[in-house]
């Protein structure tokens, strides 16, 4: 399915809800099939949830996770401790194109056995469900922080739990503190010194509930229509004032493109001011926060503003190479734009070319991007359904706002 995109209007007024944090969902899902005393509440309804919680279910043989990357990383985690299963762990052609060697080791300096059933390195898995009497692993720091929160999620179920020592500069730091801080509200002890990370052993927990916050990288898609906008104001639910996700630094980020975040009990109310007074360039290390870059680089090109991105190597290995992909697609658009392993550098431009339709790559992040431009030119996002991975209600969201929405052949 293609969609055409356009707004007539340049303010906009309008309250949302937004589904659970996908993060904080698969996380929690992998824990509560390790305690299932656990209750969740406000889950994510994104295809990846919908694909972790059909293979917690599958009690061995073929799991198929498709284009859903967390779900590989956490899922090779926890299937090597089910004891006495056999799986085979598979994804799409993209997934099978993604490393997972990193993790494979780390798991079995653990004592995990697993196999690669194609390729040395990558996806599909044969995995023999053991248990595991290794207490310490020692892995790269600068790796995607899922290989490291598979490790800690697991980890209570350990007879020992389980020392990490990450070596060299720990990049997505915010995603290592959300296992770490689920892990401690489901009752689970650690610790993070330094480059050490510890979680203790726990054969059970106390009955208990847990709701999932809404997800900050889909309030990204609001922040950017709020700064493309004349006009804003923009309530969405539910979200907390002290969140565990890094993407909530969107608060700081866009406050220099003109949005103003409050709070209103649960709820963000993004606002946007007639005439506001943009800076000419901004410069953002998103180490810690890069799932938010693509959202940032559109947003910046639709007002005209000069912007350097650092921090960026994790996302060549995402549903697709993103610093790429946004290479390609900006560039159709008129930007002036270069692309390095891990940086983009946009350059001010004051012409966005119109009847463009943006290529998405089997990536979600590209469609949503990309649609708050329909405020500045007419535009067409191909293959739109890809958005259900994170968002399935993205494009209904956004007729509410306005926005028409059509689809095309």
């Amino acid at each position: 399915m293609n969609v055409s995109l356009q707004h007539l209007s340049q303010k906009i007024q309008q309250s949302l809800s937004v589904t659970g944090s996908k993060s904080e969902s698969n996380r929690l899902l992998l824990l509560q099939a390790l305690f299932p005393n656990l209750v969740l509440e406000n889950l994510s309804n994104s295809d990846d949830t919908v694909t972790m919680q059909t293979a917690l279910a599958t009690s061995h043989g073929l799991i198929d996770i498709h284009h859903a990357g967390t779900a590989m990383r956490f899922l090779t985690a926890y299937l090597s401790i089910q004891e006495g299963k056999e799986f085979s762990l598979t994804g799409s052609q993209r997934m099978q194109e993604r490393p997972i060697q990193i993790l494979v080791e780390a798991l079995g300096q653990l004592g995990a056995d697993i196999e690669y059933e194609k390729n040395e390195g990558f996806p599909p898995l044969k995995i023999r469900g053991k248990k595991l009497k290794g207490s310490q692993v020692t892995l790269p720091a600068h790796v995607s922080s899922q290989y490291i929160t598979a490790l800690l999620l697991i980890a209570p179920s350990l007879p020992n739990g389980l020392t990490v020592v990450l070596e060299g500069k720990i990049t997505s730091i915010p995603y290592i503190k959300m296992s770490l801080s689920l892990l401690n509200q489901i009752g689970v002890s650690s610790s993070f010194e330094g480059n050490t990370i510890k979680v203790h052993a726990a054969s059970s927990i106390k009955d208990r509930a847990v709701r999932v916050e809404s997800d900050w990288s889909s309030a990204s898609y609001f922040y950017s229509i709020a700064a493309l906008s004349e006009e804003s104001e923009i309530k969405i639910e539910s979200y907390k004032k002290e969140s565990l996700q890094g993407d909530s630094v969107l608060q700081e980020i866009y406050r220099q493109l003109g949005v103003e975040t409050n709070f209103q009990g649960h709820s963000l109310v993004l606002s946007k001011k007639k005439n506001t007074v943009l800076p000419k360039n901004i410069s953002l290390d998103l180490s810690n926060a890069p799932d938010i870059a693509q959202t940032i680089a559109v947003s910046c090109f639709g007002l005209g503003i000069s912007c350097d991105l650092t921090g960026l190597h994790t996302l060549k290995i995402k549903e697709t190479d993103r610093l790429e992909a946004l290479n390609t697609e900006l560039s159709k658009l008129g930007a002036k734009i270069t692309v390095t392993n891990d940086s983009l550098h946009l350059k001010s431009t004051s012409i966005i070319a119109e009847n463009i339709a943006i290529d998405t790559y089997n990536d979600h992040r590209m469609a949503m991007a990309f649609a708050p431009l329909a405020l500045k030119t007419s535009i067409s996002i191909n293959d739109a359904e890809v958005v259900s991975k994170s968002y399935p209600d993205f494009w209904a969201d956004l007729q509410a706002m306005h926005f028409t929405v059509l689809k095309i052949s």
